[in-house]
Formats: structure tokens, C-alpha cells, sequence
């Protein structure tokens, strides 16, 4: 065995089993440098001395990111029990009490899992963080009775508006892949939590919610007042989960290695054993504790994967705290005599990679986020495909024939720890280089979906490749040549709306000299931009005749080589503003909307220019992108 010492803090020496010549542990970390000291003992060799080795590990909080709120969901007339083993309820361990302890070291679980994983990604020691508050510690079996105050992560308890058994009812009706907008325990949850916290606007808040008051009915095999949901939300990102294999958590550092190996079978006369899973309180801490991080998961905006959390791998969530596995009765097989890094479950690849650049998982060292949002898509010559974003390119999901589940992908976080400042802006590929990342029997799909990410963790999809590289994506310019329409911003083209492609004059007419650029607005919309030259000729994409707007032109100073480059668009289902990017490097001013939706930098990739611009409009311009060419 190893006893691990933790030499400048308060916190109790803690003893963790060896096997195979392996061990693993949890460490208690105080802010600062942490002198720690580890004495092996070996039962081989009685009364022996121990073979020590100190080690010093540096912990710096990151305070700097948005928390994950940790929630206690009750009935408005719950008397704060949970589901527990009859020997279990008469000692009193299924009070709000002990499903506070519980709670709180399945998330400290949720949190030291996650750092390795991104440890094991090569992005550092990054996990979330939780509201923190100082109280009488419970991370150590010792804490109550020494009354050992530590800063530690806080519970909230938030009663809902709904009765027990209204919660219970809501749960039982529920269909397992009922969306979470149409969820309507997930929806309690979502108001409660919203009242609770006093949320205001603009306010973003991570939460995860534990439903103490689900209820196993061993009469029809079900769990009552239990959802399995996570949703990333502009508000609240919600995660929730019921309570009916609580009694299995650990509530102490001392109690996770008893709690992974503890074979007691299940008595589903009066606990949970969903999907047969849970035949032992060990595989029911595991699936339940495992389950639960994967609506968290969701919560941070993860979808299912090939493998991992999100593939629902998370029976083995134990292997990742225990150096071997008991007997499972699921499987009905002895468990893994020695439990390695290869035989646990795992964040995915593309999981690691959305945690890395989530708010929430910001490192102190990390580079400032980059608040611009573009991402834009051209087909160019050569079935070659132009991919810009001023964030930079993170990564790209490649979905084969209408697949739900990601199958292959792009990575471009290189660089220690997967710094964002190696990104890429401008990234080309080829339908080729695409099917050559899937699978053998995937490569030959008739539809390919792309889902690109920049590092602001804004995506742009590509429903059909082959639609993108199609004629539809050309334009012939008056000069015989070729040119290329960007992405469409703004999603909606209104009844009688006129689509059109106007190719500017400079772009094919040497002689031909912009001057000056006309916009057309009102505060919340763009009728139309004109386009006037120095022989006085003008050429107009939009509205011509709009109702009541206002106009404000940019006069390109000529003198010092200005010309234009793109335009700064915010869009939502339309366009609402827009500004005028010349190659002086700025954006002159937003005309309409200068806050609506989502900001665009619409810029030519390198070795493009600008040849002209097209979209759609009815009294405003509903739909906007760029023409360019070599």
C-alpha cells in the first residue's frame, strides 16, 4: 500500500492500494506549492521500513473562469431522503446531509477525471472549477469530528414549484430521447434554478442539478423523477440527473477505493437497476457517477461519440480511481486484475479539444480568446475548399450518408498545451483529403457534412459537400473568369425576396476607380449599398426604392492606395449591419445594427480578391456573401 502525506496542509494522510506494482490516488491540493510524500509499504516484506519519495505539486485555482454550479433539486415538499439500502437508512445515511458529502466528492471525481484526461491530451492539468464557499470540510472522513474548516465546493439546495410526487409523475412520462426543450422535469429544473440563482440578463451560468427525489418503482422496473438530460444554453447550460444510485457514491477521499470495489448486490426490491447495469452498489457508483458527467458533457456542448463518456462508456468509470476491478455482475465475469490507462474510459479526442477552448476550462496561461466569431467557407478552382477564420481553425467533424455520430475529423491544435495562437487562419482541403480521414467502409459516401470549429468555439456547417462544390457555388465574371461565392450570412429569405450577383466593376475594368461606397439603412436593417466610381457611374446591389432610410457613405481616400477588401456584416435571420474593410486595416464604422446577431469579417482568403458581392433582398437585404476571384 501507499500513504500519501500532504506535508504543508491540514488535510489527513489517506492510504490507497497497490496491485501489479501500480497505485492510484487522489490528492487533496492546497493553493500554492504542495509538499507531498508518498511511503510504500509492502506486505511482503512485514515490518519493514518505508520507501518513501516526496514529490511537489503547484496548484493555482482558476478563478478567472466561470464556475460549475453544483444543485440539489427538492420537491417543495421533500423531506430531503433519498433511495438507500433499508441497513443503511437506519443509521441515518439517507439525510440531505450525507447526499450533500455524496454529491460533492462525485463532482471533485467529475473534476480530477477530467484533468487527466486533458493532462493525457497533452492541454495541461485543465478542468472546470466549482463555486467554492468555507465550511466544515467533508473531503476527509476526519473533517466532522476535528471540525476542520476548508474552502470547498458548495451545494446549493433549490426547491422547486412542483410537489414530490408531481416530480415523480413528470419523470415516469418522460420518453428517454425526448428533446430537452420538451422535457418537462428538465424544464422544472430550468426555471427553479433560474429563479434561484436570480440570473440577469447576459449572465451566463453552468449548472448541474442532482433530482434527490427520484424513486425506484420496483413494481414496474422504472426510476420516478429521474431525467438524463444536458443542454447548452445561451442562458443556462443545464445538466440534471436523478438520485437513485446515490446511497453507492462515496462521501470522502477514503471512501472512493471501498465504494469502486464494494460487491454488495442490489436489491431491486428496493434500489435501482436500470438497464440491468447496476447489479452491485460498485458497478451502480460507476454507471451513475459516469452518466451523470456525460449530461455534463452535454451541458459544455459535447454531442455522442464513437467512444468515450459520450458513447455511453461509462461502466468503466471506476477503472480510472482503482488500480483493479472486482467481480461485475453485468458482464458476469471476474473484473480486471490490473486496472492500466489503456483499460479506462475517456473524454474523446474532439471532446478534449471543445474543452479546451471552452470559457470554463481557460488556463492562466492561455492566450486572450479572440471575441471575433467569422468563419467562412469558399469553393475555389480545383475542387479545392478555402477555409478562413480570424480565431483561427481548431477543428473540423466529418459526418458520412447522414451519420449522427462523428466518424472522422481534423485537428489543428498543435503547439504545448494546444495553443490557440498556432491555429491556422486560412486552411485549404479537398474532397480527397476528406474521405481519406474515414473510415475504409465510409469512404466512398454519397454525402459528406463538415462541422467547423474556429477557437471561439463558433462552427459553421456544410450540409452536403457536393452541393457546396456544385455549378450553384460559381459565377461567371465579364472577364472570362471564374468566381466564388462565400457562405450566405443571414439564414432567411423573406416571401418576394430577389436574389442577385453584382460584380463590381473595378474587379474586371482595370480603368474603372471606386471612390466611394453608399449605404442605405435604418437602425435595424440595410436596404441596399451603391457603389460609385470616379467617372461617376455607380452600380447598386439591394433595395432600390426603399421606404425611409438613412444614408452614410465612406469616400475610399484614393490618394494613399485605399481600396475596399470586404465588409463587416452582423446578421441574424437577415442582415442588420454593416461596415465597410479597406486594406488600411479597419472597419469604418457599422451602419444599422452595430450589435444584432453575430459580427463577420468577410475578407477575401489569400491569393483572392474581392470581384463582387451577392445575396438575396425584399425591402431589406435578407441574405449576404462575397464574390471573389484569383
Amino acid at each position: 500500500m501507499v500513504i500519501i502525506n500532504l506535508l504543508n496542509d491540514s488535510f489527513p494522510p489517506t492510504t490507497w492500494p497497490v496491485r501489479g506494482s501500480h497505485f492510484k490516488a487522489l490528492l487533496h491540493l492546497a493553493p500554492g506549492p504542495n509538499k507531498v510524500r508518498l511511503d510504500f509499504f509492502s506486505q511482503k516484506v512485514p515490518n519493514a521500513t518505508a520507501h518513501q519519495s516526496t514529490i511537489s505539486v503547484n496548484y493555482l485555482p482558476m478563478i478567472n473562469c466561470p464556475p460549475l454550479h453544483l444543485v440539489i433539486l427538492l420537491g417543495k415538499d421533500s423531506n430531503g431522503q433519498f433511495d438507500t439500502p433499508s441497513e443503511k437508512a437506519l443509521k441515518g445515511e439517507d439525510s440531505l446531509d450525507v447526499a450533500i458529502r455524496k454529491f460533492r466528492m462525485a463532482a471533485y471525481l467529475w473534476q480530477a477525471f477530467t484533468q487527466e484526461q486533458m493532462f493525457r491530451n497533452n492541454f495541461a492539468r485543465r478542468s472546470f472549477r466549482f463555486e467554492e464557499e468555507w465550511q466544515t470540510g467533508t473531503l476527509s472522513s476526519r473533517d466532522a469530528a476535528s471540525n476542520q474548516m476548508r474552502n470547498e465546493a458548495k451545494i446549493h439546495l433549490v426547491r422547486c414549484d412542483k410537489t414530490v410526487d408531481e416530480l415523480r409523475k413528470l419523470g415516469a412520462e418522460q420518453r428517454p430521447d425526448t428533446p430537452p426543450s420538451e422535457n418537462e422535469l428538465f424544464k422544472v429544473a430550468k426555471e427553479a434554478i433560474s429563479q434561484y440563482f436570480m440570473r440577469k440578463r447576459d449572465q451566463k451560468f453552468y449548472v448541474t442539478a442532482l433530482i434527490l427525489d427520484s424513486h425506484w418503482n420496483s413494481d414496474i422496473r422504472s426510476v420516478a423523477g429521474h431525467a438524463a438530460v444536458g443542454f447548452a444554453d445561451d442562458d443556462i447550460s443545464l445538466a440534471i440527473f436523478g438520485s437513485h444510485g446515490l446511497h453507492s457514491y462515496p462521501s470522502c477521499i477514503e471512501e472512493v477505493v471501498p465504494a469502486f470495489t464494494d460487491c454488495t448486490r442490489t436489491n431491486t426490491n428496493l434500489l435501482a437497476n436500470p438497464n440491468n447495469e447496476c447489479g452491485s452498489y460498485w458497478e451502480m457508483a460507476s454507471a451513475n457517477i459516469g452518466a451523470h458527467l456525460r449530461e455534463i458533457g452535454r451541458l459544455f456542448g459535447c454531442d455522442g461519440r464513437e467512444s468515450g463518456i459520450m458513447s455511453r462508456d461509462y461502466l468503466r468509470f471506476n477503472r480510472s480511481f482503482t488500480s483493479w476491478e472486482p467481480f461485475c455482475t453485468r458482464t458476469k465475469e471476474q473484473g480486471l486484475r490490473l486496472c492500466l490507462a489503456q483499460d479506462e474510459t475517456n473524454w474523446h479526442r474532439l471532446d478534449a479539444l471543445r474543452f479546451r477552448l471552452h470559457p470554463c476550462f481557460r488556463h492562466p496561461s492561455d492566450p486572450p480568446a479572440c471575441p471575433n466569431r467569422s468563419l467562412h467557407v469558399w469553393p475555389v478552382d480545383a475542387g479545392k475548399i478555402v477555409l478562413t477564420s480570424m480565431a483561427g481553425i481548431a477543428f473540423i467533424e466529418i459526418f458520412a450518408d447522414g451519420d449522427e455520430i462523428c466518424t472522422a475529423y481534423f485537428d489543428y491544435m498543435n503547439g504545448d498545451l494546444g495553443n490557440s495562437n498556432g491555429m491556422p487562419k486560412q486552411i485549404t482541403i479537398t474532397e480527397d483529403g476528406i474521405r481519406a480521414r474515414l473510415p475504409d467502409n465510409r469512404r466512398k459516401a454519397t454525402r459528406l457534412k463538415l462541422v467547423i470549429f474556429s477557437s471561439s468555439l463558433h462552427s459553421h456547417i456544410v450540409e452536403d459537400l457536393s452541393r457546396l462544390k456544385s455549378k450553384d457555388s460559381l459565377v461567371k465574371l465579364s472577364n472570362n473568369q471564374v468566381g466564388y461565392r462565400s457562405n450566405m450570412l443571414g439564414t432567411h429569405s423573406f416571401p418576394g425576396s430577389v436574389s442577385e450577383d453584382l460584380i463590381l466593376d473595378f474587379a474586371v475594368i482595370q480603368t474603372k476607380l471606386l471612390t466611394s461606397l453608399k449605404v442605405y439603412h435604418d437602425p435595424f436593417s440595410i436596404s441596399g449599398i451603391e457603389f460609385c466610381y470616379e467617372d461617376a457611374t455607380t452600380q447598386f446591389f439591394g433595395n432600390r426604392d426603399p421606404q425611409s432610410t438613412n444614408t452614410s457613405e465612406y469616400v475610399l481616400d484614393t490618394r494613399k492606395g485605399e481600396l475596399l477588401t470586404g465588409f463587416y456584416v452582423r446578421a441574424t435571420q437577415k442582415v442588420e449591419g454593416i461596415g465597410v474593410i479597406t486594406n488600411m486595416g479597419k472597419i469604418n464604422g457599422v451602419c444599422g445594427n452595430a450589435t444584432a446577431g453575430i459580427g463577420h469579417t468577410l475578407i477575401a482568403p489569400r491569393g483572392y480578391k474581392i470581384a463582387g458581392v451577392s445575396g438575396t433582398f425584399s425591402e431589406s437585404i435578407d441574405t449576404f456573401s462575397l464574390i471573389i476571384s484569383r
